[in-house]
């Protein structure tokens, strides 16, 4: 994707064998007692990032809370800005931590990845991702670009797939200015599904409220809104299906320096990726975005403690 925003369940059992431990080491010690924090491997303080958009900071403080709840040492630096900021803090250590998504990630370290799918993309991943970085499991939520029409217009006219727009043809689409250039823009709507007959309009708010109303307006008929975009919702769009892959996957995905890796610290970030889905991010984005301008680490706390990640 051509911007920087291409956008835990902790085991049942830690408390229990945290509280067994203490009544072996001690007959005395009490086993109501916090376990002193840890830090990753080595005992390396956890470091969390995030890129300058509110969703990230949301997956964030996800990562932090839960890593907390487990018993880590962890600090946060928020908003730090584009890959070019963030890898090279992840390297240096200045963070070790932070919400990554997977294609964005794979193309940065490949600019010619031929990967579309999320096993294609993690697989390729494991071999462009420099050695001292590691990534953990992926979510199921994705925040990408996609061809979206409104509800109305896929409704009358039976649009469910991108390739459906061959029925509507031709057709005007609003988009970011580099997508009439982009391969899984206009070059691969025509190379890909066949559909060539397209006026491309562009605006320069990649997939915000200005592209949103030329939808709604009807000055276009079709644009690219990311997949956790709030306004899919209230302004009833719809996301057209990619059977073909032209789009590639953009899974969140925690990334790490490896220096902080342990098998509890992956566990408790491979449950919250288990529960994550891409509407889950819509909602959450909603709510810090939305009229409530909750607060990104609220509304992670409360995702958190409503799917029993966070005790």
């Amino acid at each position: 994707m051509f911007t920087p925003r291409k956008k835990t369940r902790v085991l049942a059992g830690i408390v229990g064998m945290g509280v067994l431990l203490a009544l072996s080491a001690c007959a005395t010690s009490d086993p109501t007692k916090a376990a002193p924090a840890t830090g990753g491997a080595n005992g390396a303080k956890i470091v969390v990032g995030s890129f300058n958009f509110p969703e990230s900071e949301i997956l964030g403080n996800m990562y932090a809370l839960a890593l907390k709840n487990a018993g880590f040492d962890v600090t946060t630096k928020f908003n730090l800005g584009p890959r070019q900021t963030t890898i090279p803090a992840l390297k240096d250590g200045s963070i070790n931590l932070m919400p990554e998504y997977n294609g964005n990630l794979l193309f940065f370290y490949d600019t010619k990845a031929t990967a579309r799918t999320t096993e294609e993309v993690d697989a390729a991943l494991k071999t462009a991702v420099p050695s001292d970085f590691q990534i953990l499991k992926p979510s199921s939520a994705e925040d990408k670009d996609a061809y979206v029409v409104t509800q109305a217009m896929a409704d009358k006219e039976g649009l469910n797939a991108i390739g459906d727009l061959s029925k509507i043809e031709p057709f005007a689409l609003g988009a970011n200015p580099q997508f009439g250039e982009l391969p899984y823009g206009i070059p691969g709507l025509k190379g890909t599904y066949g559909v060539t007959k397209v006026t491309f309009t562009s605006i320069e708010d990649y997939g915000g409220p200005a592209t949103v109303k030329a939808l709604v307006d009807n000055a276009v008929q079709v644009a690219d809104i990311y997949t956790t975009s709030p306004d899919l919702v209230s302004k009833k769009l719809k996301v057209l299906d990619d059977p073909k892959h032209l789009i590639a996957a953009q899974n969140v995905i925690p990334f790490l320096n490896k220096s902080i890796y342990s098998a509890k610290l992956a566990s408790v970030l491979d449950a919250i990726s288990a529960k994550l889905t891409t509407d889950e991010l819509i909602a959450l984005r909603d709510q810090v975005e939305g009229s409530t301008k909750t607060q990104a680490s609220t509304a992670a706390r409360d995702w958190l403690t409503k799917e029993g990640l966070l005790k």
